[in-house]
């Protein structure tokens, strides 16, 4: 016989992480900064959730420089994506904000702990190479925005 909290729904809760795609045009090209982990064998682009009292933008910010050892500027908003996962007990719906950014100074070499590969690619290359669908197309809206202003 089901316990009764074995047969109550899940509580819901909504949160929210926010990002940026880093861009840099190469010789007419852009490129564009993928994260990865080796023993996932997962490639993302950077993001996280926000610290007390940050706004979206200050947590884009934050959370590339941390992950990616960049220093960059919000150029544009690229809108957000929703997705929906589990924990015991509790269903997720979760926001992504993402932003066009630009780096102003750091370096690849000097990103944290949470992902042991950062890298410089063609943003082609990282539509084949991000592991989310999702996280794909916002390579591809900035791909268009950044096309449209040449």
């Amino acid at each position: 016989m089901p316990r009764e909290a074995d047969t109550e729904p899940p509580r819901t809760e909504r949160v929210f992480s926010a990002g940026g795609l880093v861009y840099r045009t190469v010789d007419g090209a852009m490129e564009v900064v993928i994260c990865g982990r080796s023993d996932e064998g997962i490639w993302g682009l950077p993001k996280g959730t926000p610290d007390g009292g940050e706004t979206v933008e200050q947590t884009a910010m934050r959370e590339v420089r941390e992950e990616t050892g960049l220093e960059v500027e919000i150029e544009d908003d690229l809108g957000s994506i929703t997705y929906w996962f589990r924990r015991p007990g509790v269903r997720f719906h979760k926001t992504v904000y993402h932003y066009l950014m630009r780096p102003i100074g750091g370096d690849t070499s000097q990103h944290d702990h949470e992902y042991d590969q950062v890298e410089w690619t063609s943003a082609h290359e990282a539509i084949r190479r991000l592991s989310y669908p999702n996280e794909r197309m916002v390579v591809e809206t900035a791909l268009a925005r950044v096309s449209g202003n040449r």
